[in-house]
């Protein structure tokens, strides 16, 4: 036990309660209140003899209690306000201490010279404080620091509560979205209904995506990923627009760069064999060698064919001819595409039929579809839909795969990309140059559960 510890003193304090209480009581019945009752009573004394003694059993014992209580009463109650008014205001100080943190003010503290319980409460106390200041401190550098990175990050950050409401939104967004106004507190359906189609698709994908939009006159590609996750408690979504416009530029000279290497390692490996036969040929009509000729000749004729299929493959993607769009009846068109594919239709065709060159559209599809079976997945899991929202038709080639990585995703459209080994085939980019020859758009995007959905959407009638 502490020597100056509530504990201590409150037993010094009914200790010494009990005593008075005792010395009291012993005054009013035994002495000296007796012999001053019976001195008033007996009246004034006679010289050379004592007043006459008053027994204890003869005193009114009600009326000491009384008297007790008059003299214990105002006593007991005056010190209990000299021991509970230093507790009372250390409370008060406290409590306004605790309103002081609920209201994020953590620079109060509270002086204090007691050596007992209460003492080191107020010790402790003023040490939280100093705690939570520093952290607080340190927080909000740290706050400061990312909301700078945060606004300053030319991504397009935006974040929606359980209801759709925009909760934050920085710089590069609110110049996308809103020309530069806050977005806070808007309902982000709203925001993107006055945006681009594809843009809106993605958006309400809620995966993430690759696509292309025309912003301000030029066309400009955007990599959207999508997380969910809880905030407070309440499920919140994050999105992310990344502009790819310029990577995808570097990217597509670096891709053509590689192109006239691969079609100049071609080129030699063709021309270095048939100029030797060349050689070789004249070199046996010279010495009359005539057996030997149309084997030579033979020789030629075939490296010649493999250059020229080797180069008409790439030239068909560079003399890429202009799309002959019309009316194209969707039933005869799919029965046709399952003669050359294998896929199964997911959901009604619509009863308007399409506008598009069907030769092309034909060839795409069935590179889509093509894709879509070497993914890996189920045969049977690779779908085709046809969909036709206002005045543009989206066709959906579906697939169960693995998907596709961020990396490849942000690549897939360049022309001559490819995961193959052999690597040298048109990817997607041909898929990519005549949906935008139509006036279209294509895009990718992740499925959950696994695999790719390949979005092409094409207008549904002439301009």
């Amino acid at each position: 036990m502490k020597r100056f510890s509530l504990e201590g003193r409150m037993t010094l304090v009914v200790a010494g309660s009990a005593i008075v209480g005792a010395l009291v009581f012993a005054g009013i019945t035994v002495w000296p209140f007796p012999q001053a009752v019976a001195w008033l009573r007996a009246g004034p004394t006679v010289k050379g003899r004592a007043p006459t003694p008053v027994a204890l059993e003869h005193f009114d014992t009600g009326t000491a209690i009384i008297i007790c209580l008059l003299v214990l009463l105002p006593l007991a109650a005056w010190m209990a306000h000299v021991l509970v008014e230093p507790v009372r205001r250390i409370l008060r100080a406290l409590e306004s201490a605790v309103a002081s943190y609920r209201d994020g003010d953590y620079s109060m503290s509270i002086g204090t010279e007691r050596e007992d319980e209460l003492g080191d409460l107020i010790r402790m106390h003023n040490q939280l404080g100093t705690i939570l200041r520093e952290q607080r401190q340190n927080l909000a550098q740290r706050e400061l620091l990312l909301d700078t990175v945060v606004q300053n990050t030319p991504v397009a950050l935006i974040l929606t509560d359980p209801v759709g409401k925009v909760t934050y939104a920085n710089i590069a967004a609110r110049h996308l979205f809103n020309e530069g106004r806050t977005l806070a507190g808007l309902d982000f359906d709203d925001v993107v209904a006055s945006m681009p189609e594809t843009l809106r698709a993605a958006a309400a994908a809620e995966e993430d995506a690759l696509f292309t939009v025309e912003l301000e006159g030029s066309e400009e590609t955007f990599h959207l990923s999508q997380r969910g996750f809880r905030l407070q408690g309440r499920p919140h979504r994050l999105r992310l627009y990344r502009r790819m416009t310029r990577e995808l530029s570097r990217q597509e000279v670096h891709t053509w760069k590689r192109v006239i290497r691969v079609i100049s390692h071609e080129l030699n490996n063709s021309l270095a064999p048939i100029s030797s036969l060349s050689h070789s040929g004249a070199e046996l009509a010279r010495r009359g060698d005539l057996e030997r000729l149309p084997g030579v000749f033979a020789s030629i004729g075939d490296r010649a064919r493999h250059l020229h299929g080797f180069i008409s493959g790439y030239a068909s993607f560079a003399k890429l001819p202009t799309p002959q769009s019309r009316l194209v009846p969707w039933k005869p068109f799919l029965d046709g595409l399952a003669l050359h594919a294998t896929f199964r239709l997911d959901g009604a065709l619509p009863d308007q039929p399409g506008w598009f060159d069907p030769t092309q559209v034909e060839q795409v599809l069935i590179n889509l579809i093509k894709n879509a079976h070497e993914a890996g997945g189920e045969a049977s899991e690779v779908t085709l839909a046809v969909r036709m929202p206002g005045r543009e038709t989206l066709i959906l080639v579906e697939d169960r795969g693995p998907g596709m990585s961020d990396t490849v995703l942000a690549q897939a459209l360049l022309p001559f990309y490819s995961t193959k080994r052999s690597g040298t085939g048109l990817g997607l980019a041909l898929a990519r140059e005549i949906s935008e020859a139509h006036g279209g758009r294509i895009s990718l995007s992740n499925r959950e559960g696994g695999g790719l959905r390949v979005s092409m959407l094409l207008p549904s009638g002439p301009p």
